[in-house]
């Protein structure tokens, strides 16, 4: 069986602001039109985050475009939305959200098998000293790369 994936969004700003620990996979829970409208690419996450409450994640002010051809139910497009997992998963991820400084962040929404699937993360905030350091990094690497290239 193959895994056929189509990435729609990704959060490029988390990998910049966030050290990422660990990635969950989660299903979300979208009504009527919402799923045709995040197929065809209207769905943004650069200002989402993922809470939990009462045992259950949610989705918090993602914003999904409404979908043009319907007109009989339109649902609020930051609404909180209800994000999939399973039961040890949820008690892993609160006992991970309780230790000081980490959050919980989406990182991708994406097609698998004809579902929609929102990537998660386990988050701890960068420090600005921080930021400096991995682009410091990264230019010292390309540097180098270049100087190998060119021998």
């Amino acid at each position: 069986m193959s895994c056929a994936i189509k990435i729609i969004c990704s959060n490029k700003k988390a990998y910049h602001n966030y050290f990422i620990s660990d990635t969950y996979e989660t299903g979300i829970q979208l009504l009527g039109s919402e799923v045709k409208s995040v197929r065809s690419g209207g769905i943004s996450i650069n200002d989402a985050f993922v809470s939990l409450k009462n045992g259950e994640v949610f989705l918090k002010n993602a914003y999904i475009k409404p979908y043009e051809k319907t007109s009989v139910f339109l649902p609020k497009e930051t609404r909180n939305r209800k994000l999939l997992l399973h039961d040890y998963e949820i008690d892993k991820l609160s006992k991970q959200v309780v230790v000081k400084g980490f959050s919980l962040i989406p990182l991708k929404v994406y097609l698998k098998n004809g579902l929609v699937k929102v990537e998660i993360g386990i988050a701890k905030g960068k420090k600005l000293y921080d930021k400096r350091e991995v682009l410091k990094q990264k230019t010292l690497n390309r540097q180098l790369d270049r100087e190998l290239k060119g021998c």
